[in-house]
């Protein structure tokens, strides 16, 4: 887990809904909560370093403690208040689709800072930008150092804002199907940290999160982290998409 928490140590359903699905999406960086006036409207990052928060409580249902960071045990739950189902496949590239009822709530994944918030729809069909497919959208830097991405939201908590702190359960959005989405649900994708603002084809999701889906929604820990070290110790932090964007 070296490469992984070296960065950390320095900073902090169904199968695919066709190929009109999800797709890519804006952008991350660190800490304070600050407009960024070269993003595109709507759009938050957070710029300078954070350190991982420090280990929270959380009473939502499906919550459980995982990963460590600095000795501490980091929280996870399952990303829907409610109803909520959700496949094993992708269409191209790893990640889930959870599908759920327009207008239920979100909640984050994870104990950890919010990287970045899209609060503006910029996406066009003609355009199929991957750089604004996921609509309205919310990253977080869990506290275990892996990058925790959802998108689709019809709009996002007042108060989840770049370098705000989270923690796992606590509702962050209502479910939508802004950006390329064809139907309500979220597109959650797990990925390394990398270069936390610019880099969708990473923060999009680079492995499977069917199994943490699982666990989270039954109220057992597991943590990401291990996969996610190896996956970016065989693929470094790409400068492009791997796949059809």
């Amino acid at each position: 887990m070296f490469a992984l928490r070296t960065r950390l140590a320095g900073a902090v359903a169904l199968v695919a809904l066709g190929a009109a699905g999800c797709g890519g999406d804006p952008a991350p960086s660190t800490a304070s909560t600050m407009a960024n006036a070269s993003e595109s409207p709507g759009r938050q990052i957070a710029e300078g370093a954070s350190g991982a928060p420090s280990q929270g409580t959380s009473g939502a249902p499906g919550a459980g403690a995982s990963g460590a960071a600095g000795g501490q045990a980091v929280k996870h739950a399952f990303p829907v208040q409610g109803k909520a189902s959700y496949g094993r496949t992708h269409h191209d590239y790893p990640a889930s689709d959870i599908i759920a009822a327009c207008g239920l709530t979100a909640v984050s994944p994870v104990d950890g800072t919010v990287l970045e918030v899209a609060r503006t729809d910029t996406w066009t069909a003609k355009a199929n930008d991957g750089a604004t497919r996921g609509g309205l959208s919310v990253s977080i830097l869990g506290g275990d150092g892996v990058r925790y991405y959802m998108s689709h939201f019809s709009a996002i908590d007042q108060g989840i804002d770049a370098g705000a702190v989270v923690r796992a359960g606590q509702p962050v959005a209502k479910i939508g199907r802004t950006g390329d989405a064809s139907a309500c649900h979220i597109h959650f994708g797990l990925s390394p940290a990398c270069q936390k603002t610019g880099d969708w084809w990473t923060r999009r999701g680079v492995i499977w999160p069917w199994s943490y889906l699982d666990a989270w929604k039954a109220g057992t820990a597991k943590s990401p982290v291990a996969d996610i070290d190896k996956w970016q110790q065989q693929h470094g932090c790409p400068t492009k998409p791997l796949t059809n964007p």
